[in-house]
């Protein structure tokens, strides 16, 4: 019998195979997905008819609901963990995280992140591999890193961000909620 903790994936897209092999390498029992929208071998069913199935305290939950639907998972966020679910932070075991308590609830940190000393990252947030958080950066909720993107020191990060890959976010800037950064450009003050 395994030890492993169980965890449901809310989300069976592209993106929400990655986030199952994510919590598979972080040690959780991957149960299966919920889809509000999609059905399939794979999918357990929408989480109106897993709620009764799985009750609080019984499974955790990971949210793979991508960048294209940023609201609706700040808004399932908020009604899981109303509703008593914990959605732990996946940190994979090959992201180099200074201090892993600083680390936002259902935030996902895949492998060859960086999150570097006196960061704080909030909750829902998704690195991707290569993804670098520099020194004493403080991320909001629900942000998007790309591959291969840098923050650089001292940047404050508005919620609902994001950042696209290999864009680079230079020190000491305050970026407002809902900022996106395309893909390959420098985000600075002018």
């Amino acid at each position: 019998m395994s030890s492993a903790k169980p965890i449901l994936i809310y989300g069976a897209s592209e993106f929400g195979k990655v986030v199952k092999d994510l919590a598979g390498q972080c040690g959780f029992k991957v149960l299966g997905f919920v889809d509000d929208w999609n059905a399939g071998s794979d999918i357990l069913g929408p989480w109106s008819r897993m709620r009764d199935r799985f009750p609080q305290g019984s499974v955790a939950i990971a949210l793979a609901v991508g960048y294209r639907h940023m609201a609706a998972r700040l808004t399932l966020f908020r009604q899981l963990t109303s509703e008593g679910y914990s959605l732990p932070a996946l940190i994979h075991p090959r992201a180099y995280v200074r201090d892993p308590s600083c680390i936002g609830a259902g935030s996902l940190i895949m492998a060859g992140a960086v999150v570097d000393t006196y960061v704080q990252i909030g909750p829902l947030c998704v690195l991707w591999p290569g993804a670098v958080i520099n020194h004493d950066s403080q991320i909001g909720g629900n942000c998007f890193i790309s591959p291969n993107a840098t923050i650089c020191g001292a940047v404050t990060m508005g919620e609902s961000c994001f950042i696209g890959a290999g864009a680079v976010v230079v020190d000491h800037i305050d970026m407002p909620a809902s900022s996106f950064v395309k893909a390959g450009t420098v985000y600075h003050l002018k």
